[in-house]
Parts: structure tokens; sequence; C-alpha cells
């Protein structure tokens, strides 16, 4: 019997699975960008695939975060951008530019 894979948030709540979430959010970040959404299928099915491979009970919600932004910044710098505001909870412009610095 397989363990399902479990998902760590940052709260320390395990929650299962769900590569639903990857691509919502995906979808999200690349909203009016030119990017098919077979792209984003892809790439979360690549994700997927990592995880899976990688490991075998539990998985990081920043993990999970950190190779969604791996890939996105390899796609669209906009939908990168977009994603990290969200995912590292930017409060400030400051905290944009300290992002597109890093980006240069």
């Amino acid at each position: 019997e397989e363990t399902p894979l479990r998902v760590v948030k940052k709260d320390g709540s395990r929650v299962p699975f769900d590569r639903q979430k990857i691509l919502a959010g995906l979808l999200k970040a690349c909203e009016k960008r030119p990017i098919p959404v077979p792209a984003l299928e892809d790439i979360t099915d690549k994700i997927e695939a990592h995880i899976h491979e990688k490991f075998d009970r539990e998985v990081t919600a920043k993990q999970i975060g950190d190779m969604v932004m791996e890939e996105l910044k390899k796609l669209d710098k906009v939908a990168y951008v977009r994603f990290a505001s969200v995912y590292r909870d930017f409060q400030a412009v400051e905290d944009f530019l300290a992002e597109l610095d890093k980006m240069k």
C-alpha cells in the first residue's frame, strides 16, 4: 500500500499533495501573458514527476514553490515576478526591486 504524498505547509500543517494547486498558481502568474496552457501543464507534470521521484512521504510547500519559481524564471520573467510577489509575500516596492536586481 502506497502512502500518499503530503505537503508540509508553512504553519506546520500537512495536506495531501494536489497538482492542481501548482497548475492554479502557474495560471494565475501567467494570466494575460502569451503562454499557452499546455506549456503550464507540462511544467506541472515536470514538477510533479520530480516531487514523486525525490520525496517519499513529505515535501514542503517551500520546496514546491522554489521549483515553480525556477521553471517560471526560465519561461517568463513577468510571470516569475508575479509568482514571487505572492510566494515571498512582498510587502513593499523595495521587495520587487530587490527581486528584479537579482534577475539582472
